[in-house]
């Protein structure tokens, strides 16, 4: 890859990555309900679960949409259902001390298996891997794609749940904090829009 390339493709990394989605509507949830360290597993299973799957695109996973269309809404209504169910659960998390102290922080091997039905984490590794990687040493190019992405990924990922850390503390009560989880699972459903209407 060259140099040129390497910087496009970082600035791919960092929009993908730092912008609002699934992922990181979870992560700010969990930083304001349980902190950060019992958030950092899910951070961890985010980052490391996605790299696996640009691995996963780029020795030929993506190819299967192309192979079998009917993979493409599968995926889905797959992933929207269990955002919903994500949500719903959100919604219904009191935080460490709050409510029954039902909820619990979700965990590295939770995350890391979410990447795979979450839609626009397929989007990310697919545009990574069609648009960003050269032919030409195309295993180490693929490589260096993955790399990339995870570096840029896991500090991005890690802001959202800081952020939510830092929310923990203005949402002190109770009634706050029931507040703000209903208002992150209602924003967990409004990506479904764009999940269920875009192209794969």
């Amino acid at each position: 890859m060259t140099l040129d390339l390497i910087i496009a493709f970082a600035a791919y990394a960092f929009v993908t990555s730092i912008t609002p989605g699934p992922n990181n509507t979870m992560l700010l949830a969990s930083g304001a309900n349980f902190g950060f360290g019992p958030t950092f597993p899910h951070i961890l299973g985010v980052n490391l679960g996605f790299s696996v799957m640009v691995l996963a695109v780029g020795l030929g996973a993506g190819g299967a949409f192309v192979a079998f269309p009917p993979l493409h809404d599968a995926l889905r209504y797959i992933g929207a259902a269990y955002l919903l169910y994500l949500a719903w659960r959100i919604a219904q998390s009191g935080g460490v001390n709050g409510g029954a102290g039902r909820a619990k922080p979700m965990t590295f091997a939770q995350a890391a298996a979410f990447q795979w039905v979450n839609p626009k984490t397929w989007i990310m590794a697919i545009g990574a891997i069609t648009a960003y990687t050269p032919e030409n040493g195309y295993f180490l190019n693929m490589l260096v794609v993955t790399a990339i992405f995870t570096l840029v990924n896991g500090p991005c990922v890690a802001a959202w749940a800081g952020f939510g850390t830092l929310l923990k503390r203005v949402l002190d009560r109770p009634v706050l904090l029931r507040a703000f989880n209903i208002a992150m699972a209602l924003l967990l459903v409004a990506s479904l829009y764009p999940i269920l209407t875009m192209e794969m």
